[in-house]
């Protein structure tokens, strides 16, 4: 089951001016890693959410809220990009 690690205060606005929230989750791998992803929430709740696939894999749970906590505004937009309907 996955789990929100980050949310952010960032916000990103797509092409028709639809405005999306942005969070980070993650999951246990069966050979007990932690994969995690970004979520794009829209404001307007009729729009689907966005996420992209895994990007990144790290040791333990810890280390995944690390690299959430890393993340800057430049990621985000390449992220978004990256981003296809859940």
């Amino acid at each position: 089951m996955s789990e929100r690690i980050e949310q952010y205060s960032s916000m990103l606005e797509d092409q028709d001016g639809v405005r999306y929230a942005i969070e980070a989750f993650g999951k246990t791998t069966p050979n007990g890693m932690w994969e995690g992803w970004l979520e794009f929430h829209p404001l307007e709740s009729e729009m689907p959410v966005l996420r992209t696939e895994r990007e990144t894999t790290q040791p333990n749970r810890r280390a995944l809220e690390y690299w959430a906590t890393g993340l800057e505004p430049l990621y985000f937009e390449g992220a978004f990009e990256r981003a296809h309907i859940k």
